[in-house]
This record gives C-alpha cells, sequence and structure tokens, in this order.
C-alpha cells in the first residue's frame, strides 16, 4: 500500500476516533480519572500485601484512602463554602458590587433565566459524573489486587504491549508523584500569604490551587481568579493587585517554569508537547480533559509509539531535551 495512502487512512481512522471520543466525554473522562486515581494510590496495596497483611485489607485499605483523600476536599469546600455564604452580606454592601447590581439590572431577563438554567443543566451533569466517578472508584479500587495477574496474561500473548502498560502507570505514578510535591508546595506558600493579605477563605484558595496544579503551564491563572475577585470586592484595586502580583511571581516561576522540566522528565513528554496536549485533550474532553492531558498523552505515547520499533522518529519528537543534548548548527549545502 502506498506510503501516502496509510497516512492518509490512519489520519482519517484518528478523526474518527476523536469523534467518538469527544461524543461520550460524559463517560470517558470520569473513568479515566478514576483510572488515575488508582493508579497513584495503588502502591499502598501492594505495600500492606508484602507486609503480609490479606488481601481484603489491603483492598479495603485503597477503597479508604481515595474516598478519604475526596472526603478531605468535599468537607474544606462545603466548610468554606458556608461560611463564604455567611459574608455575602457583608460584600453586598460594596460599592464594588453595588456597581455591579446596577449593570446586571439593565441585562434582559430572559437571558439571565437562561443562563440561569444553563447553569443549573452543568450542575446536573456534574453531579451525574461524580456519582459515576465514585462508583467507579469502589470498583476499581475493590480490583486493584488483581491488576498483576492481569497483566501476565497479556505478556503470555502480547509482551510488548504488557510493557507499554506497565510504563504507563511507572510514568503516570512519576508524574503524579512531582505535580503532588509541587502542588502542596504551591498551595501552602499561596495559603500562608492570602492569609496574611487577609483574604477570605484562604484554605479554600489553597486547595484550588492544588487542583489546579495538575493542569499544566496555566493551572495557576485558573487558581487566581476566586480570591483575585475577592480581593477585589472587599479591599478594592490594591488588594486585588497584591493577589494578583504574588501568585504571578510564585506560581508563574514555579508552575511554568521550574515544574515542567520535572514533570516532563517523568512524563517523558516536552514542555510544548504538554501544552499542545492541554489544548487537544481539553477541548476533546472538556474540564477533566486538562486535568487528565498528561496521563492521556503519556497512554498515547506508550501504546502507539513507544510500542513500534519503527516509531523512533516519533518519540524524538515527543521527549523532552536530554543532558547530552546540544543545539547543532545547520548542515550546509553543497557548494556553500
Amino acid at each position: 500500500m502506498p506510503r501516502a495512502l496509510t497516512i492518509l487512512l490512519g489520519g482519517a481512522a484518528a478523526v474518527v476516533v476523536v469523534a467518538g471520543v469527544r461524543a461520550v466525554a460524559w463517560l470517558v473522562a470520569p473513568a479515566l480519572l478514576a483510572l488515575l486515581v488508582v493508579i497513584a494510590i495503588s502502591p499502598a496495596h501492594r505495600w500492606l500485601r508484602g507486609r503480609g497483611a490479606p488481601p481484603w485489607l489491603a483492598t479495603l485499605t485503597v477503597v479508604v484512602l481515595v474516598y478519604g483523600v475526596l472526603a478531605v476536599v468535599a468537607v474544606t469546600v462545603a466548610v468554606s463554602g458556608m461560611r463564604l455564604a455567611s459574608m455575602l452580606p457583608e460584600f453586598a454592601r460594596a460599592e464594588l458590587v453595588v456597581r455591579a447590581e446596577r449593570v446586571i439590572s439593565g441585562i434582559d431577563r430572559g437571558q439571565l433565566v437562561g443562563a440561569i438554567g444553563g447553569l443549573l443543566t452543568e450542575l446536573a451533569s456534574l453531579t451525574t459524573s461524580l456519582v459515576f466517578l465514585l462508583a467507579l472508584l469502589l470498583f476499581l479500587g475493590v480490583e486493584v489486587g488483581w491488576a498483576g495477574s492481569r497483566l501476565a496474561e497479556i505478556a503470555a500473548d502480547r509482551p510488548r504491549l504488557c510493557e507499554a502498560l506497565v510504563e504507563f502507570v511507572r510514568r503516570t505514578r512519576r508524574y503524579v508523584l512531582v505535580t503532588t510535591v509541587f502542588g502542596l508546595v504551591v498551595a501552602t506558600l499561596d495559603t500562608v500569604a492570602l492569609a496574611l493579605l487577609g483574604i477570605p477563605l484562604a484554605v479554600l484558595w489553597g486547595v484550588l490551587s492544588f487542583v489546579t496544579n495538575y493542569i499544566p503551564n496555566i493551572g495557576f491563572l485558573l487558581g487566581v481568579v476566586p480570591p483575585g475577585v475577592l480581593a477585589l470586592v472587599q479591599e478594592g484595586p490594591r488588594g486585588a493587585l497584591a493577589v494578583l502580583v504574588f501568585y504571578g511571581v510564585l506560581n508563574f516561576v514555579v508552575q511554568s517554569l521550574i515544574q515542567p522540566r520535572f514533570t516532563g522528565d517523568a512524563a517523558g513528554l516536552s514542555t510544548t508537547v504538554t501544552f499542545l496536549a492541554l489544548v487537544f485533550w481539553a477541548w476533546v474532553l472538556g474540564p477533566l480533559g486538562a486535568l487528565l492531558a498528561v496521563p492521556l498523552t503519556v497512554l498515547v505515547k506508550v501504546v502507539l509509539v513507544d510500542i513500534d520499533p519503527a516509531a523512533g522518529w516519533a518519540a524524538a519528537l515527543l521527549r523532552p531535551p536530554r543532558t547530552g543534548d546540544i543545539p547543532t548548527p545547520p548542515v550546509p549545502r553543497t557548494g556553500d
């Protein structure tokens, strides 16, 4: 078959697959997120089994760890939400809010009702996805103990595929570990700084900065918006500027300059590929696609590129620069 036809058919098949994944993003995104969480927590199961714990206890520990992390986040958000609700009367007297109310009063009520209806629809969809995610976490947590035997069966028939899946799990764990460490550092510094600046709900915004840290390159931009708006309402432009300057200096330097080097080495992807993956997967899977961009790209790379001996050229384009790599001048043409 001619190479041009092979490329054309492969491109057409990729378009069909991407369109199908995008159509069922409500199913694919929570499933992949649950898989990522279980992959990150599963070493606890192996550690307990290695120390003689019975299978049921190791499995129960994994499930408790997964739901415990989610419960801590949920309690933090709920408590902060109640505190924010108690502060709304105070914010309602702020001059900026009064001006905003005057602007809103001029908006067509039909458009406002439509926007509220759309928001309620999104919240209902989010609730459905959350319930689905919790169920998947339970099922995957229970079955994590049988992952080794299933990989052994795959290795007996498709050894290269098994190696690719093991490499995906290894790189994903390294990426999650590095990102979590940087996220904890940034969240702690953000929380302390916001508390010193007198911004309410500093812990909630710290949790938000920790979560958005999993979004490559631009996560800090999403994390700065709520505390920045709150500072603008409470403290005025000067307070908002202080928050923006702090986030811009700390989060941009850490999350956009330092962290990508470590996460790129952990995932085996260059900074440029990571940014393009962020845009692509966010378009395909929505907001969860931004969180899953790097692990999904690693999965595609190990299954389609690393497993194919003839795809070394693609691996060279996707990987980050190595220590021994040096810029090389262009090869002069004959006669120069």
